[in-house]
């Protein structure tokens, strides 16, 4: 729709304007239509086409324009995959250093003299900074932009692992995990919203899960590169020079490769800019800032309230953020649980170990091969839509297998863990639970994206906060679980736990629509779309 379209529509003081559909690229009549003729601004500003008088009470109203170069939709697919790629590498840096950590256990143990609990508490203390983190960043991303946020968080990431690398007392350990675990979080939560931001739902697909499956990826590797680090002469201190090093490198390719990809942020600059060249004689302002408040107080109040409305108020949000916590948290019960099954009942080294996990890497890397099939199927629902969208529910068909793998996954390895069974048949175990987990957390994520849209940060957040406390929990509960019930029926109260969450996929699947349709936040169709 064009311009002139609109404007036959509306006429005299328009009340509609041309925007680009995040969804489908096509342009739509939405609120204050801009006017036909171009109105000169004051200060050299060039021309602008938008709606209002360019005073205060009445400012001209911000907007893209058609096929606007610095629209990140509009951006060349290269850039968005540089910046994608950058963006995983990042998430797999703080994941990576999540369980890295777990490598070197036994030695810090030795040298800190500390119980099996303590040292294991710099694991969850990590993960629970996760935790606290999207509560704090994703309002000041959204106040000041994703860039800037990553940044700041990563650069005080970074340095912060000296502390560990120098640490000759536990008590430094664990308050070096809390905070690079807290700062370490803002990449988990404005990564999945820049993918959002630069890929329609039609491109996302590959993208989104990525970034699903680096946070279950990274925890995987860490492990098996730790445990060798720790068994070297280099000792478990340079895990945290490992761990600085990856910080450091996604800290300078984030400063030269990410921009700046916030909508919403990249308006406001511009009608800021727009302000200045009129020397503020003309008032300009984003479509996004229109009725709604830019004080960064009341930002951070309804932001960091919001995420436990949507866990309370939601289905969606709440039965998801469920799931995804049990599976992460299983995940991370591993790292204690392994130790126990491979090293202590096999005689294994902490190296040797490591490798235990690789059955769950194969079946992670599987996981996201599979998104392929999902974006294939997602794509055959677009055309089939008579709007060109396909509902939510269409991205969940990898989430159904995936919720029928995991519990497969832990009830073998929880019943061939211990000896006379050979130790290969438990690691061959973990080939099904990491396919199932990573296929989960793709599926859940990609449809919370186009469920919730514009609110997408608060819906992930809220499953991030609940993940981070369930993978707090988990890896310290799990030692106490195997020694009292065994490690058969320890690992089963995980499965059974996953067998549980089994079926939610499957209820979204087939109530989705009607659950969205109760909802203030989630998206709405025409009754005309159908669940493919």
């Amino acid at each position: 729709m064009t311009s002139a379209d609109c404007s036959s529509i509306f006429h005299g003081d328009c009340t509609s304007i041309v925007v680009p559909d995040r969804n489908s690229q096509s342009h739509t009549c939405k609120e204050s239509c801009p006017v036909e003729e171009k109105t000169e601004t004051d200060g050299g500003s060039g021309h602008a086409r938008y709606i209002g008088s360019g005073v205060h009470e009445d400012p001209y109203i911000v907007v893209w324009d058609e096929e606007d170069p610095e629209n990140p939709y509009n951006w060349s697919k290269t850039r968005k995959w540089i910046i994608t790629m950058q963006l995983a590498l990042t998430t797999f840096t703080v994941s990576f250093s999540s369980s890295s950590y777990s490598g070197g256990l036994e030695y810090i143990v030795r040298d800190l003299n500390v119980s099996d609990e303590l040292a294991v508490l710099g694991i969850s203390l990590y993960v629970l900074g996760f935790a606290v983190g999207p509560l704090l960043f994703a309002p000041m991303g959204e106040m000041y932009g994703r860039r800037i946020v990553f940044l700041i968080t990563v650069g005080l990431y970074t340095p912060l692992h000296i502390g560990g690398a120098f640490a000759r007392n536990i008590i430094t350990v664990l308050i070096v995990r809390l905070l690079t675990g807290i700062f370490g979080a803002s990449p988990l939560t404005n990564a999945g919203g820049a993918v959002a931001d630069i890929f329609n739902p039609r491109e996302r697909g590959l993208a989104s899960a990525i970034y699903a499956a680096v946070p279950f990826l990274g925890p995987v590797i860490g492990p098996i590169v730790g445990g060798f680090v720790a068994d070297s002469s280099l000792g478990w201190h340079f895990n945290f020079w490992l761990m600085l090093l990856l910080g450091a490198i996604s800290l300078i390719m984030g400063y030269f490769l990410a921009p700046e990809t916030y909508a919403p942020v990249l308006l406001r600059r511009r009608a800021k800019h727009l302000m200045q060249l009129s020397n503020g004689t003309i008032s300009y302002k984003s479509k996004y800032d229109i009725g709604r408040s830019t004080s960064f107080m009341k930002v951070m109040r309804v932001n960091l309230s919001r995420p436990f409305v949507f866990m309370f108020t939601e289905p969606i949000v709440l039965l998801f953020a469920i799931y995804i916590s049990v599976v992460y948290g299983t995940l991370y019960a591993l790292f204690s649980a392994f130790p126990i099954v491979f090293e202590t009942r096999r005689g294994w080294s902490a190296g040797v170990g490591g490798l235990a996990f690789l059955g769950v890497g194969a079946g992670i890397s599987v996981g996201t091969a599979t998104a392929s099939i999902q974006n294939t199927i997602y794509q055959k629902a677009m055309d089939k839509s008579s709007t060109g969208r396909a509902p939510p529910e269409a991205r969940l068909h990898m989430a159904m297998m995936g919720g029928i793998l995991v519990p497969i996954g832990l009830f073998w390895f929880a019943w061939t863990a211990d000896p006379p069974v050979h130790w290969i048949v438990p690691i061959i175990a973990g080939f099904p639970f990491g396919q199932g987990v990573c296929q989960i957390l793709q599926s859940s994520t990609a449809y919370l994206m186009d469920a919730y849209e514009i609110y997408f940060a608060s819906a992930i957040a809220a499953t991030i906060v609940l993940r981070s406390i369930f993978a707090a929990v988990f890896p310290v509960i799990a030692p106490t679980m195997f020694e009292n019930l065994g490690d058969a029926w320890g690992m089963s109260i995980f499965a059974f736990l996953g067998l549980a969450c089994t079926p939610i996929p499957f209820l979204f699947w087939k109530h989705g629509k009607a659950i969205r349709s109760k909802s203030k936040y989630a998206y709405k169709e025409s009754e005309s779309d159908d669940t493919s």
